[in-house]
């Protein structure tokens, strides 16, 4: 049955072989480029979310949500060196569960990349326009001098007409990954560099100002309702999106030197680099500023991004949880205004490196996708002197730009979670599929007590969708009829269904020895 019908493992590399795109990438590199992905605006802006949500309790959200990824990880890491080709969940989908979970898989990882990179740009957009703003230009311009007007700094879901900074943010880098990998990479470690620099500055500067009185209570709004998004797993579904990024190190396998021991130390590296930097950026947080949620008149807490919300933060401009640069803010509140400048300054320099992996992702997923004739043959196509597969990325990278300078930021992380979350459900499951269906076949890296290990991971990443699917229900519901994340995650599927159909009745071509003549004979990229 089309549906059902799988490409083998051994086809998927040999497909691979055909039209390849160059390995160059290193462990060194490939842990950089997780940790470019990952550490972004969850750390640099969902921080404050967090702690309306759950309060000092929000370091344990960050367990429970690295937790999920972590199991995720490993299942992840094994697939990646066994298959390591581009493509991520798509490919791995592909050859264990079939063509159309594949197609289903590949369309909602636009979820995962494309709308992720979105939001980054977004918030790179608030740190941007806040700099902007308060920057006299070291003495040259007046305060605000350079701001840009309201209409441009935000999109029209968000009080403004069209975010200008997000859309450019978005095509530069888009800039980049045309001309080459290699490049992109480079200017990736420096930006990287810069955020790892400002979270260290931030931890040094707040852990020895950290006050006892500020844990307690330490579960202000408990650990949460089913029926609502406030406590510790309604901050855990919410904040998983700072986690998103780290299995776009799968997605270079192609590009990777001796991928079999490189990647698994780039999946597992950069989530375990990231996770220790989350704890102590939380505790610095919460003991340095205090993280006491807003709450409504009538004694309840207030969901962040609601009109109440809003209000409530007009009287209480010095709390953690109504800034939109809490890292900055608890500098400035502890007495150190120039370092809360400079770490502003740097996440506005360093968040392109986030943009920059899932668009990076992205593309990469396209390009298999196309090559195994799933989409048009002209979207793998590969620049002849930037070895890059520029046309997808290209128009990855408009998309990207329009999500940037139109949505708001808390839309577009909700609505990647959902994505996210999927994949990382049929990653697992093929695993174990794999385990029953070809025991033999040889594994560099060996998931660990894989009856264990995977089916927990798929029913973490089941209950996060759940409770992500409640709290922005009720979210919704407390402001206008809108489509949750999860509807939209479905929404995205159907569609996907409904192409894939009518892709099959066109006899698109399965790339395993039924293309043309002429497309077997792309030329191979050295």
């Amino acid at each position: 049955m089309l549906f059902w019908r799988v490409k083998p493992l051994d086809k998927i590399l040999e497909t691979a072989g055909k039209k390849a795109l160059t390995r160059q990438l290193g462990a060194f590199q490939l842990t950089m480029l997780g940790i470019g992905a990952v550490i972004g605006t969850g750390i640099f802006v969902l921080t404050a979310e967090a702690g309306q949500k759950a309060g000092p309790a929000m370091m344990i959200a960050f367990v429970i949500a690295a937790v999920v990824c972590a199991l995720a990880a490993l299942a992840y890491a094994e697939l990646a060196s066994m298959v390591p080709v581009a493509g991520s969940a798509y490919t791995y989908t592909y050859g264990v569960l079939g063509e159309g979970l594949a197609w289903i898989v590949g369309w909602a990882l636009v979820l995962e990349y494309a709308v992720a990179a979105g939001a980054v740009s977004v918030g790179w957009s608030g740190y941007m326009n806040g700099l902007l703003l308060h920057s006299n230009l070291f003495g040259l311009v007046e305060p605000g001098a350079l701001a840009l007007p309201m209409a441009l700094r935000t999109g029209p879901y968000d009080g403004g007409v069209f975010n200008v900074l997000a859309c450019g943010i978005a095509l530069v880098v888009t800039w980049l990954l045309v001309i080459g990998t290699s490049k992109s990479a480079k200017v990736n470690a420096v930006l990287v560099s810069i955020k790892v620099a400002a979270l260290i500055a931030f931890i040094a500067i707040s852990l020895p100002a950290v006050q006892s009185e500020n844990f307690e209570p330490f579960f202000p709004t408990g650990w949460g309702s089913p029926m609502g998004g406030i406590g510790v797993l309604g901050a855990a579904a919410s904040i998983f999106f700072a986690y998103v990024g780290f299995d776009a190190v799968s997605t270079a396998s192609e590009e990777t030197k001796n991928p079999n021991r490189n990647i698994p130390i780039g999946l597992i590296g950069s989530l375990l680099i990231c996770t220790i930097f989350y704890l102590l950026v939380g505790y610095g947080a919460v003991g340095a500023a205090g993280s006491a949620p807003m709450v409504g008149a009538n004694g309840a807490i207030l969901q962040p991004g609601t009109p109440e919300m809003a209000a409530a933060c007009l009287s209480h401009t010095d709390s953690l949880v109504c800034s939109k640069e809490p890292l900055a803010h608890v500098m400035r509140m502890i007495g150190f205004g120039k370092v809360g400048n400079m770490i502003g300054l740097a996440a506005a320099l360093a968040l392109p490196s986030v943009v920059l992996m899932m668009i990076y992702g992205q593309t990469r997923i396209f390009f298999t996708m196309s090559r195994d004739g799933l989409l048009p043959e002209v979207l793998s196509k590969v620049h002849p002197k930037y070895h890059t597969p520029h046309v997808i990325t290209i128009i990855t990278g408009v998309f990207v730009a329009l999500f940037g300078a139109m949505f708001p930021v808390g839309i577009l992380a909700d609505i990647s979670n959902s994505g996210t979350l999927f994949a990382f459900i049929m990653v697992a499951i093929g695993v174990m599929i794999l385990r029953k269906q070809q025991p033999n076949r040889h594994r560099p890296f060996r998931t660990p007590f894989v009856w264990v290990v995977c089916p927990l991971a798929v029913a973490g990443c089941l209950l996060l969708i759940a409770l992500l699917y409640l709290m922005v229900r009720m979210l919704l519901v407390s402001q206008s009829p809108s489509v949750s994340p999860a509807m939209r995650l479905i929404v995205v599927v159907a569609v996907g269904v409904v192409t894939f159909a009518w892709l099959a009745q066109r006899e698109v071509r399965w790339a395993i020895g039924e293309l043309t003549a002429a497309r077997s004979a792309d030329p191979v990229i050295p």
